[in-house]
């Protein structure tokens, strides 16, 4: 199992970034898939989660409203739109599937800063 996430990078209050996380070495289509983020001194928090056909999504509820999970199963690849974003929004963010056991990719840094 292979998951890379991109799409990170720095940008002002209010901006928006999309994050992208590929993934290979499974079923992509079978699995529900997530998106985590861990900022400096904290634990790392689920922000967003999507059923395997996408019929189903969950939001943390700091980002309801601002961010939106897709995944095209055709691409093996789910998304992270993130509208809005504020300061607090700075971390790290991973994408995890569970395929039997917890996969993590690298992570992506997000840093929203004037």
């Amino acid at each position: 199992v292979q998951l890379v996430e991109s799409g990170g990078g720095l940008v002002q209050p209010g901006g928006s970034l999309r994050l992208s996380c590929a993934a290979s070495g499974f079923t992509f289509s079978s699995y529900a898939m997530s998106w985590y983020r861990q900022a400096p001194g904290k634990e790392r928090e689920r922000v967003a989660y999507i059923t395997s056909v996408g019929g189903m999504t969950n939001y943390a509820d700091s980002v309801k409203g601002r961010f939106t999970i897709s995944r095209d199963n055709a691409k093996n690849t789910v998304y992270l739109q993130m509208n809005s974003l504020k300061p607090e929004d700075t971390a790290v963010y991973y994408c995890r599937a569970l395929v039997g056991v917890h996969y993590w990719g690298q992570g992506t840094q997000v840093t929203v800063s004037s």
